[in-house]
C-alpha cells in the first residue's frame, strides 16, 4: 500500500524517510465494495482519497433522477467531492465504486498540518490540482467543441485503461452521449 503511493509521490517530490513515515502516518486506509458509496450526496466531506485498486465514479443526479458523471477514478488517481472537501460544506456528488476497491484517505485538518510540517506536499498537492484543472478544462472545452465521435476517440486515448473496466452505458453518460450512439460510434471505428 505505502509503496505504491511513495512510486506516485515520487513522481513530482523527493522524500526523506522520516518525511515519507510522517505522511504515512496519517493516512486512512479503506477498502469498499463493489457498489458502495464512498461519499454520499448529503454527507459533510472530510477527506480526499487515492486510489489504491479499484474503479470508482463520481455523479450528481439531476432534479430529474438522472446521473450525471463528472469523474471516473482508477488505481493512482485521487477522488473525492473536492468542492465540499475544500470548502467544507456538504457534498453534492456521490462517489460510488464500480468495482471492489482499496483506497487511502487523508483529512483536510491533517493536510493542512502536513503542508507546514512537510512544506514538499504543497507543491505536490498543488501539481495535482494543477494538473486536475487543466483536465477538467479540457474536457469542458472538448464538450462544446467537439463532436461525439471526436469526444469518444480522445477519450479512449487519454484513459486507455479505463474502457475495458467501465459499462458502456456509463462511458456514454460521462461523454454526454446515448448509448445506443457510443455503440454505433465503436462498430463505426471498428469497420474504418
Amino acid at each position: 500500500m505505502i509503496s505504491q503511493i511513495e512510486k506516485h509521490l515520487s513522481k513530482y517530490i523527493e522524500l526523506t524517510p522520516e518525511e515519507l513515515n510522517r505522511f504515512s502516518s496519517i493516512l486512512l486506509h479503506k477498502k469498499l465494495r463493489k457498489r458502495q458509496y464512498l461519499i454520499q450526496e448529503g454527507d459533510y466531506v472530510t477527506h480526499e482519497y487515492y486510489v489504491i485498486k479499484g474503479c470508482l465514479k463520481a455523479y450528481e443526479i439531476d432534479n430529474l433522477g438522472d446521473e450525471h458523471i463528472v469523474q471516473f477514478a482508477i488505481e493512482d488517481w485521487w477522488i473525492s467531492d473536492f468542492k465540499a472537501f475544500f470548502k467544507e460544506e456538504k457534498a453534492r456528488l456521490n462517489i460510488e465504486c464500480i468495482e471492489d476497491s482499496e483506497l487511502i484517505g487523508i483529512s483536510k485538518s491533517d493536510l493542512e498540518q502536513l503542508f507546514l510540517d512537510v512544506p514538499k506536499f504543497d507543491r505536490f498537492f498543488r501539481i495535482k490540482l494543477t494538473n486536475a484543472f487543466v483536465a477538467l478544462q479540457d474536457r469542458i472545452l472538448s464538450s462544446l467543441e467537439k463532436t461525439s465521435a471526436e469526444r469518444y476517440i480522445e477519450f479512449r486515448k487519454t484513459y486507455p485503461n479505463i474502457e475495458q473496466r467501465v459499462p458502456n452505458y456509463l462511458i456514454a453518460n460521462y461523454l454526454g452521449i446515448k448509448p445506443e450512439s457510443l455503440s454505433r460510434l465503436r462498430k463505426q471505428l471498428a469497420h474504418s
